[in-house]
């Protein structure tokens, strides 16, 4: 598919985009607790009461500005990049630039009233949180009735926005748990033009599939690479489209990829840990040791799969096992004490764990349309406000964009695993030796000795770049690091022919991240090329290209497989 110039792109093609860095693959697995937010809201107005100064102070700098608004005076503008007061409207119309100037001021107020008062940590990072969810919330580009553009689609469609916006509404708050639809799905079939790489399923237990996918060149190397996502999403994010196929692009290498698909596990499977997984995960990794003959394998993880497959590796380790190669993160933090968005952290309390838990426990699962619900009031406008307007607002159907069908594909996370990964925050065991055991086996990442290569993004707020050299670091102090020109999917999805790509590369052998960029070379285009001959050197030799399976693991059937399909 070619690559729309930027005057071909339009409002779905702009919001997509946005919507895209901010995917459920690393979705928080603690929510808002409506008492913890009311408290916040509490110890913010106790201590305004306390600060009655502050809080004139504050009021007299917006009645100041307001006035100058009123008279025509005021220079306050909404950021050039803000979408929401894109419309010529809201600079052309007295009525609408005062508008916006107004709600730029009262925000500003607002917003620095709550940073200027007196609060403990936590309870000043709740404020921040609560005070961006309703400053974002009051826009005036919510307002069906102020936004310019849905007046003016509202005359120039003859009412038929409305119509469709009314209907759009109700679809959604019948059919997608009331938050507005991020993606057209009748446009997305998987195994048909998402998930379509011609594979087989040579392996299934009760925990996975095993794809091995059909290779495209006559020689392929004889180490495999197996690919093991988050347990949070469906897998073929590394098999969407197939321009920006990661699957696609292995092959075109001569890597043979043999890729996990988590089942989706329902209350019947609330008793799967992460021992579960490291078990099952074990034994697909032994089946494609089994079928290309090759002792050992290399292994790809991301996001809450890279916390998977680091235990795996560490699990080994500890064991004394030689079947791993070598490893690939990306996007991965496992340092849970490393520095992270703060609105995510401000959420991390004992009682909110707790109460995480005890939900899901009761629940016997935690479910992905929970976690986008979660998700997407950490970032509202990019995966609330902006599908609000254009669904209901302008009447429009929200964009068909393939990374954000797959994302809406959402899972389920069985109780007890859901339990391990919180539990990760408070023992951080991939720093401290020791605090995890799988199966008897304690977790001690010093014993883990692999070429290890990891990749982060410039813009990535999920997992922030700079905790995830804290990973390379985990990893040893000769990992390459790579740091993508992306966010958060984004840097994993930079196929080569960009030509706005490119990234950063070195030895994680400096302790601090900054001071590991005076060090790391840049370069242009996408850092797969690089990535690929990283594998190609780790691949062992050239062999003629085999057919799937063998005669212990026979074919089971075409890729995507089954559980990709599993409500």
């Amino acid at each position: 598919m070619a690559k729309k110039s930027d005057s071909e792109r339009t409002l779905a093609d702009e919001i997509a985009d946005d919507a895209a860095q901010n995917t459920l693959a690393l979705n928080p697995l603690v929510g808002p607790r409506p008492e913890e937010l009311v408290a916040a809201a509490g110890a913010v107005m106790k201590a305004m009461a306390g600060q009655p100064q502050l809080l004139m102070t504050q009021w007299m700098s917006f009645a100041s500005e307001f006035g100058k608004i009123v008279t025509g005076q005021s220079d306050i503008a909404p950021d050039a990049k803000d979408r929401r007061f894109a419309d010529p409207a809201w600079k052309s119309s007295g009525i609408h630039k005062a508008l916006v100037q107004s709600y730029m001021a009262w925000g500003k107020a607002v917003t620095e009233l709550v940073e200027k008062t007196d609060l403990p940590e936590k309870d000043a990072a709740r404020a921040r949180l609560i005070t961006s969810i309703f400053v974002d919330t009051m826009a005036p580009s919510n307002n069906p009735a102020l936004n310019p553009t849905a007046l003016k689609t509202l005359v120039d469609s003859g009412g038929k926005s409305a119509v469709n916006g009314l209907k759009n509404f109700l679809d959604d708050m019948t059919k997608n748990g009331g938050l507005p639809s991020s993606v057209d799905t009748s446009k997305f079939k998987v195994g048909e033009n998402l998930a379509n790489t011609p594979g087989t399923v040579v392996f299934r237990n009760e925990v996975l599939e095993l794809v091995h996918y059909t290779s495209a060149t006559e020689k392929v190397f004889r180490r495999p690479l197996v690919i093991v996502p988050p347990q949070i999403n469906k897998y073929y994010s590394v098999d969407l489209s197939p321009d920006k196929s990661m699957i696609r692009f292995l092959l075109s290498q001569g890597i043979q990829p043999y890729c996990v698909s988590w089942r989706n596990p329902t209350a019947q499977q609330s008793d799967w840990g992460l021992d579960t997984y490291i078990s099952g995960l074990d034994e697909a990794v032994d089946a494609a040791r089994d079928i290309t003959g090759s002792d050992t394998v290399n292994v790809m993880g991301s996001c809450s799969g890279g916390i998977t497959l680091s235990t795996y590796v560490a699990w080994l380790a500890g064991k004394k096992e030689k079947k791993i190669n070598a490893v690939i993160l990306a996007v991965c933090v496992l340092d849970t004490q490393a520095d992270t968005d703060s609105d995510f952290a401000a959420l991390v309390t004992p009682e909110s764990i707790m109460a995480a838990k005890q939900l899901s426990k009761a629940r016997g699962v935690l479910d992905g349309q929970e976690m986008a619900k979660m998700f997407a009031w950490m970032r509202p406008n990019d995966l609330i406000w902006n599908y609000w307007v254009n669904n209901y607002l302008l009447g429009n159907q929200p964009p068909a964009f393939d990374v954000l069908y797959w994302n809406a594909d959402t899972t389920r996370l069985p109780a007890r695993l859901h339990g391990d990964f919180l539990d990760l925050i408070f023992t951080n065991p991939f720093m401290n030796a020791g605090r995890m055991s799988i199966h008897g086996v304690p977790i001690d990442m010093t014993k883990v000795k692999h070429d290890t290569y990891v990749i982060g993004g410039t813009t990535d707020h999920i997992t922030p770049w700079k905790a995830v050299y804290k990973t390379a670091r985990i990893f040893g102090g000769k990992t390459t690091f790579v740091l993508s020109n992306s966010g958060h999917l984004q840097s994993l999805l930079n196929p080569p022919g960009n030509p706005k790509a490119w990234y950063v590369k070195g030895v994680a052998k400096e302790k601090d991240a900054d001071a590991w960029t005076a060090t790391a070379t840049r370069h242009e285009g996408s850092w797969w090329l690089d990535w690929a001959a990283f594998l190609k050197e780790r691949s062992g030799e050239e062999i003629v290209s085999p057919l799937p399976g063998n005669a212990e693991y026979k074919p089971l059937g075409p890729a995507p497989g089954t559980y990709v399909f599993e409500p």
